[in-house]
């Protein structure tokens, strides 16, 4: 069964605060959290603090896991690949955001270790369908977008602009 897993303090206010850019060392852990803008990345620090639900402090998201919005699964490759298939069959989810703790550890190990398990166990492609995004969508050969897709109108309004100059 896979752990739920806890942070020490130490090391998810350190992950957190690289994350959202800010240094909070010196913030009480139960002192709600207030947004401030950042050239880090802002969206997750703005979901904690636009949650209407409830008013997140640091202890909250920490005990949550490593400072991130879900708590990481913590466990041997089987394991975790068994915790995804639980997914797959009680939801019918057919994809996974995978979210790093460690750069590029996390997703070196999940590849090599829990990628070739899904695959094996018929969860995870091994192979790409041919064709480009365009045909998987629209149908083998279609080079350009139907024409009664809204973004062929550009295409009609790139030929008119040509043809003007």
């Amino acid at each position: 069964m896979v752990e739920r897993w806890v942070a020490r303090e130490e090391g998810a206010l350190a992950h957190f605060s690289s994350t959202v850019g800010i240094d909070f060392s010196k913030q009480d852990l139960d002192e709600p959290l207030q947004y401030q803008k950042t050239d880090a990345m802002a969206s997750m620090l703005e979901a904690f603090t636009r949650d209407t639900s409830q008013v997140w402090t640091l202890r909250k998201i920490f005990d949550k896991g490593l400072g991130a919005r879900n708590p990481p699964l913590v466990g041997s490759a089987e394991e975790i690949a068994d915790e995804l298939q639980s997914w797959v069959e009680e939801t019918g989810v057919d994809g996974f955001n995978i979210s790093r703790v460690v750069t590029p550890e996390t997703l070196e190990d999940f590849v090599d270790l829990v990628v070739p398990i899904l695959q094996e166990r018929g969860i995870y492609k091994r192979d790409y369908a041919e064709g480009t995004l365009r045909e998987k969508l629209f149908g083998p050969g279609q080079a350009l977008l139907p024409d009664t897709h809204p973004g062929a109108s550009y295409r009609r309004l790139r030929q008119s602009l040509d043809a003007a100059e």
